[in-house]
């Protein structure tokens, strides 16, 4: 078990942070404090959120770090003296994250985690453990960090919705003196928020084409920017890529004099494809390193592309070793065992079965149309699916009707960058040459499914996380209303 280090206190107790050497700018007038959580978030949502902006409307220069490196400045710097963890990557980065963070956790160490985005509560994005933070904590922490956006405003600008988000995680991970703090990069790497943060040991994920408007057209460029998190003399995790893209990599890497340790090459990794008693059919994925031996231990979630994002989930454990962390085979185990789903074939409903996963890219669909048909039984598919309009749709199109018996188009509510699903549906019917349905709301869409289903149908709610959460929270919402009324 690793020993977090200490923070100092006060004589009453309460943490104090101390403050960066340097100096910093003066503070307006300080603001009262958000009284509740709901203040605190009515605050954030009304930031500048590029999660839900077109990238072609994103103004040139809006990626920069001195504004982030201000705020945490003016906060006392709270990531100087955490250990951290850093995870970039178009696919995979979120589950690597989820993965490393409860491994550790079973081990025995206090572990922070900062994801995006979030299915049905923003709070989803900062937890300890599996723990969200709590309302009162985050409106405390909002508070600060609103104080410290305003403080730099003059000089950099306003924060922006995921700026305050990741300071306010730092600033909870270093009040909670966590043994170790898993951060999941936002867009890119390069310049991302996240990007920081001095981490002691950086990954790498599957690269895809994405976001080819803010982070380049080919897969080498997109690498680049990725790769950017990489920090001198910190060794980097990366999962199995094109040969450019792992040029690209090293390439970084050496500039850095950065030691990589790349799935298949410099780690020794295996996995296998089996259905036991008592286990649905699953991957058993193994990594060897001078250090480490895991053996055969099962992926938390389905698909051969899990299979790889927990290899290098084990990856990561294997050089945190070299600071401090003990991990013992049982124990990570019983980590991947606990890891949660959050959006990823996860199942929300169960008559009819009704599945949600965040999939947004043709080749994440691909996955995710593979992983149903590999690892779960059912009689017909039924496909809901909303996304993005400026994704690429007709690789997504393509790759929902391979698997799809039936297909219903949706969008998630105010999400301005939804694509209109009656578009979907004409596309979809040109591609395909199979008729579909389009529904303006995701609770219509949930519901014309649920009337076109038997008891050994599956439906699948996909596209993007929006969708995902927004369907997770309508049945949520039934659920405890079944609950309450003694219906369920």
């Amino acid at each position: 078990m690793a020993s977090g280090k200490s923070r100092a206190r006060t004589p009453n107790g309460q943490r104090k942070t101390t403050r960066a050497s340097g100096s910093i700018e003066a503070a307006p007038r300080k603001k009262r404090a958000f009284s509740t959580y709901s203040a605190a978030l009515s605050f954030l949502n009304d930031r500048t959120n590029f999660e839900f902006m077109r990238p072609s409307r994103v103004p040139d220069g809006s990626f920069k770090l001195d504004r982030m490196r201000a705020i945490l400045s003016h906060l006392g710097n709270p990531q100087d003296g955490l250990r951290l963890v850093h995870v970039a990557g178009s696919k995979g980065k979120g589950s690597v994250c989820e993965m490393v963070a409860s491994c550790a956790k079973a081990c025995g160490s206090t572990v922070g985690i900062t994801t995006s985005p979030h299915l049905t509560d923003v709070r989803e994005r900062i937890r300890l453990g599996d723990d969200m933070i709590s309302e009162s904590d985050f409106a405390r922490l909002m508070s600060k960090c609103r104080d410290a956006s305003d403080a730099v405003a003059n000089k950099h600008g306003d924060a922006t919705y995921f700026e305050l988000l990741t300071a306010l995680s730092l600033l909870f991970f270093a009040e909670e003196a966590v043994d170790l703090g898993v951060v999941e990069v936002g867009l890119g790497g390069r310049l991302d928020s996240t990007n920081v943060i001095s981490p002691i040991v950086t990954a790498i994920t599957t690269i895809q084409l994405e976001h080819t408007e803010l982070l380049g057209d080919t897969l080498e460029e997109i690498a680049r920017e990725k790769a950017g998190i990489i920090k001198p003399g910190v060794p980097v995790v990366v999962a199995p890529q094109d040969d450019a893209v792992l040029e690209a990599i090293r390439a970084r890497a050496a500039e850095v004099e950065a030691p990589v340790y790349v799935l298949g090459d410099e780690i020794e990794f295996s996995h296998r494809f089996e259905a036991t008693p008592g286990m649905r059919p699953h991957a058993r994925v193994c990594i060897t390193t001078p250090k480490t031996s895991f053996e055969h231990l099962p992926a938390p979630f389905e698909g051969q592309h899990q299979a790889v994002n927990c290899g290098v989930a084990l990856a990561i454990l294997d050089r945190l070793k070299g600071h401090g962390f003990a991990f013992n085979e049982v124990d990570v185990g019983r980590g991947l065992e606990a890891t949660p789903r959050r959006g990823r074939l996860e199942q929300v409903w169960d008559e009819p079965r009704i599945i949600v996963d965040g999939a947004h890219t043709g080749e994440s669909i691909a996955a995710l149309v593979q992983a149903m048909g590999a690892h779960m039984t059912y009689d017909s598919l039924v496909v809901i699916f909303g996304c993005a309009a400026d994704k690429n749709v007709d690789l997504m199109l393509t790759e929902i009707a391979r698997g799809a018996d039936k297909v219903i188009f949706t969008r998630s509510e105010g999400n301005p960058r939804a694509a209109d699903p009656e578009e979907l549906r004409k596309r979809f019917e040109e591609l395909s040459g199979k008729a579909a349905q389009s529904e303006e709301t995701i609770k219509d869409a949930v519901n014309n499914a649920a009337r076109a289903v038997d008891r050994d149908d599956l439906i699948c709610v996909t596209g993007s996380f929006y969708v995902a959460g927004e369907a997770k929270a309508l049945l949520e919402a039934k659920k405890s209303e079944l609950e309450t009324t003694g219906a369920a």
